[in-house]
């Protein structure tokens, strides 16, 4: 029988959480905000498996405006740049560029120029990249990011689908011993009021295999190396260590400011421990979050007036939205990623589709 085609966790018939997601169950059903993603794949003269995926939370106000922005470390073994102005002044003023761990200097570099390269020279803004860990599959030492890697990224942005799995910044990813990547969901819901919208969009690269929990089925004790082999092995309890990171990226149309877009931040990394994540030692565990809400000039002088913010009560709604699309965003990052064959001939290997839908059946018929 052929495997399945890889595909979305509910084109699988498995839905977690209870809130309803928006129409493209993507960080883009947020109006405004666009995702923009370039994809590396070589296999001469270097084994090349690493891209860049950028983030733009003001679609055609980029460079001219900023927003709010709250950021939450859940485990600091990597790097978000930028961050640090986000605790000092709440503000977010570029857009977010995740990339290999090997790739971060140029993505940042790349950033700091841009304004220029596009006539706003008096805009100083503090550039925000990510990173994750690519080497397994990626040459990373070759350099394969460029400058125009992340320019095409950026300029690409835009509202609408997003491609998931081994894609842009998330080509070279694994998670839980499976191939990952890029995955991306959302969240609508009501407070206040209205009506509001949480999008996720993460790059996947941590995990061992017998922690991955989907709705709380312990999928990952099931899924065993006799199912499927993995190149890096954590069955080891003295070496039960996860050498990988995330990057979680939740932006919000519910006008918060920047106390509250730290809280929502937080909550996107218990969507990270409901599948599995413990925010192991040597993992770079970060969530990052912004409201299109405000648009905030770059020029901070006198008064801004008109801004808004929805009452400490009234995030009681937003809270399990951030969780719940980050638990899917990430099992859309394994589910999408089909397997893939790197440097030095590694292969990992896909989460098997086939058999996933067939554990969920079969925990949930145990369980009526």
């Amino acid at each position: 029988m052929e495997p399945l085609r890889r595909a979305r966790l509910r084109e699988l018939g498995i839905a977690v959480g209870t809130l309803p997601c928006g129409p493209l169950n993507a960080i883009t059903d947020v109006a405004g905000v666009g995702v923009g993603q370039v994809t590396l794949i070589e296999d001469e003269p270097h084994v090349i498996r690493s891209g860049v995926t950028a983030i733009v939370p003001l679609l055609g106000q980029l460079w001219r405006a900023g927003c709010f922005a709250g950021f939450d470390r859940y485990n600091g073994f990597g790097e978000v740049t930028g961050t640090h102005w986000i605790a000092e002044a709440g503000l977010l003023s570029s857009p977010i560029v995740l990339t290999s761990a090997f790739s971060i200097g140029v993505a940042r570099d790349t950033l700091l120029a841009l304004p220029f390269v596009h006539g706003v020279p008096e805009r100083w803004h503090q550039p925000c990249a990510a990173e994750t860990y690519d080497g397994v599959l990626n040459d990373g030492l070759a350099a394969p990011v460029r400058r125009e890697h992340v320019e095409a990224a950026i300029a690409a942005a835009a509202a609408g689908p997003v491609a998931e799995g081994a894609v842009g910044g998330g080509t070279g990813m694994m998670s839980f011993e499976f191939k990952s990547g890029i995955g991306t969901a959302s969240r609508r819901v009501h407070a206040a009021g209205q009506p509001w919208t949480v999008g996720v969009l993460v790059q996947s690269n941590f995990g061992n295999r017998r922690h991955l929990t989907v709705d709380g089925v312990p999928v990952g004790r099931e899924l065993g190396y006799h199912v499927t082999p993995s190149p890096q092995r954590r069955d080891d309890g003295e070496a039960d260590e996860t050498k990988g990171s995330i990057v979680i990226v939740v932006a919000t149309d519910a006008p918060l400011l920047p106390p509250q877009l730290n809280r929502l931040a937080r909550r996107a990394n218990a969507g990270l421990s409901r599948v599995g994540g413990f925010g192991n030692n040597r993992s770079g565990d970060f969530a990052l979050a912004f409201s299109t809400a405000n648009v905030l000039p770059f020029q901070q002088v006198g008064l801004v007036q008109g801004l808004t913010m929805l009452g400490g009560e009234d995030m009681n709604a937003l809270l399990p939205a951030a969780a719940e699309a980050a638990e899917e965003a990430i099992l859309n990052s394994l589910t999408m990623a089909g397997t893939m064959t790197g440097v030095r001939g590694t292969t990992v290997h896909e989460l098997p589709l086939d058999r996933l839908q067939a554990l969920m059946q079969r925990h949930r018929g145990a369980a009526v």
